[in-house]
């Protein structure tokens, strides 16, 4: 279905394509059509960060930053669904055009900017949700206009609002595409972040428990990772999710659209992702569970990511070009794997 559909889309402008496909998507879902549409993925149980899963492949944010199409997103398959970047106030994010695929690479060029609704918005639609078939997570990010020194406020006031409607909460630290925000990775400030972060997590999770994680970027080195690795190991997060898009442009001089700003992401960012994702857990080894994300665009790639050392996967650039038969190609690659 998608393969029919996907010229149509690809004819239009990127970001509308974006929509039009969530629309389509979810007109299935209310027509029922969904598991006619999609193949089903085999179960492959797991469990990540103590959160059970009918098999490790999931979605990553950015794909519905407002929490609009949780139902249809789980009607295709995936085992759980990460939502936002949501900040606490709405804000439009960075002018257009600022989505471009480069389809000889099956890659995106984003830079967004953490355009979104705002948390109220976010809550009031994830409280409609009723197909919640596996775990939600909810990313987090602060307003463009709030400056490092305030960051935190941003945080813990979404974390405080998102934590009784979410399976687990992301801290995004690592989007490009907010000027100044990859400088809460450096240690110190990591620290300050995680730890105000983690103080108000234990409160909220008397009554609950929802695992926190924080979102890396690919474009950390050797001494990067090591002080984020300090870090993580004073017990501030339940896990890691890695990668984010990166800066590099890992890309042909004949790329017309090598120069736009932004973050990389799909085939492109594979080795590098993995890269990161292999030095991460050489620090860590199984401290904490890694979520797995970045160029995966065949299932053989979710499966390398498995086979390295991530409890989990996700998947978003990839579905542009492959589509939803992409999640169940992957769950089978990955039971393959461990059987080989």
């Amino acid at each position: 279905m998608y393969a029919l559909l996907r010229p149509l889309l690809f004819a239009m402008d990127a970001e509308r394509a974006h929509h039009r496909t969530l629309q389509f998507m979810e007109a299935g879902y209310r027509a029922g059509l969904s598991r006619l549409m999609v193949p089903r993925a085999p179960d492959l149980p797991t469990t990540l960060a103590g959160l059970p899963l009918r098999h490790p492949v999931g979605l990553a944010a950015g794909l519905d930053k407002n929490g609009e199409y949780i139902d249809a997103l789980f009607a295709l398959d995936f085992s759980f669904v990460e939502v936002g970047t949501v900040t606490p106030r709405p804000q439009a994010g960075n002018p257009k055009p600022r989505l471009f695929r480069l389809k000889d690479e099956m890659a995106v060029i984003n830079r967004f900017g953490f355009n979104n609704d705002g948390v109220d918005a976010l809550v009031r639609n994830v409280e409609r949700a009723r197909n919640r078939t596996g775990q939600l997570g909810i990313n987090i990010g602060k307003n463009k206009d709030t400056d490092n020194e305030r960051a935190a406020d941003d945080y813990l006031h979404c974390l405080e609002r998102v934590h009784a409607h979410a399976d687990y909460v992301t801290v995004n630290i690592s989007s490009p595409n907010t000027v100044g925000l990859r400088a809460l990775q450096e240690q110190d400030a990591l620290k300050e972040l995680l730890s105000r972060l983690r103080d108000m997590q234990l409160r909220l999770n008397t009554s609950r428990r929802v695992p926190m994680f924080v979102k890396i970027a690919p474009d950390l080195n050797d001494s990067d990772l090591d002080s984020i690795a300090q870090v993580l190991a004073a017990d501030v997060v339940d896990g890691v999710i890695a990668t984010n898009t990166t800066i590099d442009r890992p890309l042909p001089d004949s790329e017309p659209l090598r120069n736009e700003a932004g973050g990389l992401s799909g085939a492109p960012l594979l080795p590098k992702a993995n890269a990161t994702l292999q030095a991460l857990l050489s620090r860590i080894g199984d401290q904490l569970p890694v979520i797995g994300v970045g160029g995966i665009t065949q299932g053989e790639h979710a499966a390398q990511k498995m086979q390295m050392g991530a409890q989990a996967v996700q998947l978003y650039s990839g579905l542009v070009y492959r589509g939803p038969e992409l999640i169940a190609e992957s769950v089978h690659a990955i039971a393959g794997a461990r059987t080989a």
